[in-house]
């Protein structure tokens, strides 16, 4: 199994930003992405190819604190993408195959569930926080 690149801040930044110039329409998916949601049925797992992690190497258990600094929730669309603060520090960064576009990833785990968490990756919602 190989290992996923890890991806510091100015690394996600410039990739964000790469992948921000495709402009192709996307029909992936009907769901807004926009914020955290569930994997839509829409857009099959083996649709996305992981690409990089944002979890910290030597990073035995990354922290649960969030980062909403202007009030916004952790499913807000405008919520900031903060790689050192949760959940974006459990993430991996997937690529769709049909049409490029890079998605964050991660899965939420509860007592009697499991959820594949997915948010679109905006370089305007990158912070170095």
């Amino acid at each position: 199994m190989s290992q996923l690149p890890y991806l510091d801040h100015d690394t996600l930044l410039k990739l964000a930003a790469d992948a921000a110039h495709i402009t192709q329409p996307c029909t992936c998916t009907k769901t807004s992405l926009a914020g955290w949601t569930t994997l839509p049925l829409s857009l099959p797992d083996t649709q996305l190819t992981e690409v990089a992690t944002l979890i910290p190497p030597g990073e035995p258990e990354p922290t649960y604190a969030e980062y909403h600094p202007a009030g916004t929730r952790y499913a807000s669309d405008d919520a900031p993408i903060a790689p050192r603060h949760f959940p974006y520090n459990r993430c991996t960064v997937s690529r769709c195959r049909a049409c490029g576009r890079l998605f964050l990833r991660y899965q939420e785990g509860g007592g009697y569930f499991i959820d594949q968490r997915i948010r679109a990756l905006d370089p305007a919602r990158v912070v170095d926080a």
